[in-house]
């Protein structure tokens, strides 16, 4: 065989196999798309906040199949959990979770543990409550201010859930739901609390697993998995922070006006109104959203401003 031939053979063989490397099919000609990537596996890990082995979840795209997948890791009813914390086993609510799971998270999910009867004796018009839901059903208290109503009474605690106000069972109700309730409770009169704390999370970091050395090196990954109530998760960068602190912003006027925290919320009025021009349009563009929550003018008002006054760095 002549010499230039097998060196043309040798290079086309050399060529081929770059492709199969950097991943082409071989007989796929140019400009001819293959087959679609293979979508990325993410994987999780998990214990239970008051001390458990460590487990595995994934293959998950809302709260709902979250929770679902944790109690089949640890073999319990997905009903049992409360709320997850993450990289935290504490009952810390600056660390809960919510719509959106940074890809190197570590979760904590708080189970039930005690169940607990209160009487409650309104003396003021506000209660100095915040609460919050986990999303699946589950409304609990996220804040006390102090000085206030409940924080006089000392066994309601931040993490309990609410399960029943005067004997109306309101499992399923959302935080702005609860939060009416009890606002529109009368004053000067007694109503009672059934209430469920979370199982004491032991003073303990995660254990250690494959990769991973210390807790100092959990929850850096700058992004995030985004978890949403209808269609599948995706993978997002974090947002800057100019926007940040925009949705902080509006979450700090949600607990204000309605007594309740919720990021997911804010995020999603802050994206109605970041485009607006002025404070009539964010309002239609919330009444087409957000309707059934009946903000008040002057709270529209003011968050609108809030996105504003970012924007504009103020």
């Amino acid at each position: 065989m002549p010499l230039g031939l097998r060196r043309k053979k040798k290079a086309a063989k050399s060529k081929e196999t770059a492709q199969l490397v950097e991943g082409d099919r071989s007989g796929v000609r140019e400009g001819v798309p293959g087959p679609p990537a293979p979508a990325r596996r993410l994987v999780f890990y998990a214990q239970l906040a008051h001390g458990s082995a460590t487990g595995r979840v994934e293959e998950f795209s809302s709260i709902e199949e979250l929770y679902a997948k944790i109690a089949g890791a640890f073999e319990i009813e997905p009903s049992e959990i409360l709320f997850c914390t993450l990289n935290t086993p504490r009952i810390d609510m600056e660390k809960l979770l919510g719509g959106q799971l940074g890809l190197e998270d570590f979760i904590f999910a708080h189970v039930k543990g005690i169940r607990k009867e209160v009487n409650v004796y309104k003396s003021e018009d506000s209660l100095g409550l915040t609460i919050t839901d986990n999303g699946v059903g589950y409304a609990f208290i996220k804040r006390i201010k102090e000085g206030s109503t409940i924080d006089a009474v000392k066994t309601i605690c931040v993490g309990d859930h609410i399960e029943c106000i005067n004997g109306e069972n309101i499992v399923g109700w959302r935080h702005y739901e609860v939060a009416k309730k009890l606002k529109e409770m009368k004053k000067e009169e007694v109503f009672t609390l059934q209430l469920i704390e979370p199982k004491k999370a032991f003073e303990i970091g995660p254990r250690s697993k494959a990769g991973k050395t210390s807790t100092d090196k959990i929850g850096t990954c700058r992004g995030t998995l985004r978890l949403r109530s209808k269609g599948p998760a995706t993978v997002e960068e974090l947002p800057s922070e100019a926007k940040a602190k925009a949705i902080e912003k509006v979450d700090d006027l949600l607990e204000l006006y309605m007594g309740i925290r919720d990021i997911d919320l804010a995020t999603t009025m802050f994206e109605a109104g970041k485009d607006k021009s002025n404070p009539d349009e964010f309002a239609v563009a919330l009444d087409a959203t957000l309707g059934d929550f009946a903000f008040p003018d002057e709270f529209v008002f003011d968050v609108w401003g809030a996105i504003g006054d970012v924007k504009h760095g103020r």
